[in-house]
């Protein structure tokens, strides 16, 4: 199935918390999304691997994803191997996106640094012509390179490279990083408490988002950085 977007996190919320106004706002807009999520975040401290694959899939829903898969590496241990960047390869070629959004190129997990430089690599690994994958059908893949790679911001407060408005999107986007009930906000939760579970994350979000939508006049907005110089053809498409 091809897509408009494909966006990738290591751990099942990175998407959602990162760069979900901004696949809302373009869904609305008529573009179409694939979610594709590396490990299923089985050594976070609350909750359990089984369980977030339940909540990805009900905040996929709740987004309008076209789709979304887990390749289920390690998480915490993974390793950049040939059989991971297959495994992204794979999807890649599966739903030929345009553009693809992936995590962090630093950040405080040290997975989300490292997931940035596989998926990196796996885009343009997935181009190569004799690099050679099988689709879920069993039939060999068509190269293909997305367009472009955009990767989002997230718990540290990088400087980014460009911002998108994501004003009125701020309520959806809550919602979604809520349906991870058991990793954020849960009053009835009697699990351990982490950086991220308290009501006060949640308004750090908002308050972020506000942060790196003002310099750009924008209510509120998701911040991306891209390891490559940014090109535009009509200077006025820039604002």
């Amino acid at each position: 199935m091809k897509v408009d977007i494909l966006a990738i996190g290591v751990h099942p919320d990175d998407i959602e918390l990162a760069c979900s106004g901004t696949l809302l706002k373009h869904i609305d807009l008529g573009k179409t999304v694939g979610l594709l999520d590396l490990t299923t975040g089985e050594l976070g401290t609350r909750g359990s691997g089984p369980i977030r694959l339940i909540e990805a899939a009900n905040s996929a829903k709740m987004m309008g994803a076209k789709f979304r898969k887990n390749i289920q590496i390690a998480d915490g241990f993974f390793r950049y191997s040939q059989t991971n960047l297959l495994k992204i390869i794979s999807v890649i070629r599966g739903c030929q996106p345009d553009i693809i959004l992936a995590n962090s190129l630093t950040d405080r997990h040290p997975d989300h640094g490292r997931a940035a430089k596989l998926v990196a690599d796996a885009c343009f690994y997935a181009g190569l012509a004799k690099v050679k994958t099988t689709g879920e059908d069993g039939n060999d893949q068509e190269r293909w390179r997305p367009q472009a790679l955009y990767h989002y911001i997230q718990d540290r407060n990088l400087v980014p490279d460009f911002v998108v408005d994501i004003t009125g999107y701020e309520d959806k986007k809550e919602a979604l990083i809520l349906a991870f009930k058991t990793q954020f906000f849960d009053p009835d939760s009697s699990e351990l408490a982490t950086p991220i579970s308290g009501k006060d994350f949640l308004e750090f979000l908002r308050a972020k988002a506000k942060t790196y939508g003002r310099p750009a006049n924008f209510q509120s907005a998701e911040g991306f950085n891209v390891d490559r110089t940014i090109g535009v053809k009509n200077i006025f498409n820039l604002v």
